[in-house]
């Protein structure tokens, strides 16, 4: 069973259909939307600042999700999806958003909406990424526009991890 654990008088707060995997840990200030799920080995420690999370959020095995302190909330829009392995630090992922495999986007970075940060990508303090647009490397800079494929793309992975979670469900009832 995931652990769910209250930190300094604020416990999570998690949407209806929401899935935590057996070793999931959220701790403290966390708000999850509904139908969000989060996988194996995922930490989620909203203890020195909060998190929220918006709809259809999937945050794949072993992400860690953090903030520093009274600084740098983390805000997670809807339906975006937060790759294997990531850091997601202090920042602010718009809808619709895809964070690729061992990225990190650090603290009051702004990821706007539709936008990709390909696997092993580092988003840097402060840094804006465009609207609907890739950014990948070290540090991460803008490679090209997303066209529709990639927009089809990223929809579908947000809807599929639903879709997984639902396999786990049937077996816990």
């Amino acid at each position: 069973m995931a652990i769910i654990k209250r930190v300094n008088e604020k416990s999570p707060v998690l949407g209806t259909g929401c899935w935590l995997a057996d070793t999931a840990v959220v701790v403290g200030e966390v708000e999850m939307g509904k139908n969000c799920t989060v996988w194996f080995g995922t930490v989620l420690r909203g203890d020195v600042h909060f998190i929220k999370v918006g709809d259809n959020t999937n945050i794949q095995d072993n992400a860690t999700i953090h903030c520093t302190y009274k600084k740098a909330p983390t805000t997670i829009g809807s339906n975006v999806s937060i790759g294997h392995n990531a850091v997601v630090h202090g920042c602010t992922l718009e809808d619709n958003v895809l964070v690729g495999m061992g990225a990190i986007v650090m603290d009051h970075a702004l990821v706007k909406q539709g936008a990709i940060i390909a696997a092993g990508a580092v988003v840097l303090e402060n840094t804006v990424v465009e609207e609907n647009c890739i950014y990948a490397g070290v540090p991460a800079k803008k490679v090209k526009e997303m066209n529709g494929e990639n927009i089809e793309m990223m929809k579908r992975i947000a809807s599929n991890y639903v879709k997984y979670a639902s396999w786990f469900k049937e077996g816990e009832e």
